[in-house]
């Protein structure tokens, strides 16, 4: 754990949580890391954009996952264009 900054965020979705969501098409991108505040911006991509469980995916499994290995980590907010997604899952 440690400190916390973006490139160690960023390293535990590559090889923590993008693995796991690339079984259905999808992945995680960190958009933003906020020193201050410890709040991150992700962005769903692949089969996670316009998928009807993306949300409960990010609040209940990819939240507990960031939260377990980053305990200070902020808020964690979803900058993804849903609507642009192709609805792989409806």
């Amino acid at each position: 754990m440690g400190n916390m900054n973006k490139d160690k965020i960023q390293k535990f979705i590559e090889e923590d949580i993008n693995p796991a969501l690339e079984g259905h098409g999808g992945s995680l991108f960190l958009q933003e890391f906020d020193e201050i505040t410890k709040s991150i911006k992700v962005q769903m991509g692949g089969g996670c954009q316009g998928c009807a469980s993306a949300r409960v995916t990010l609040r209940l499994q990819i939240e507990n996952l960031l939260r377990e290995e980053f305990p200070n980590l902020g808020e964690i907010e979803d900058v993804t264009d849903h609507e642009a997604g192709t609805n792989p899952y409806h």
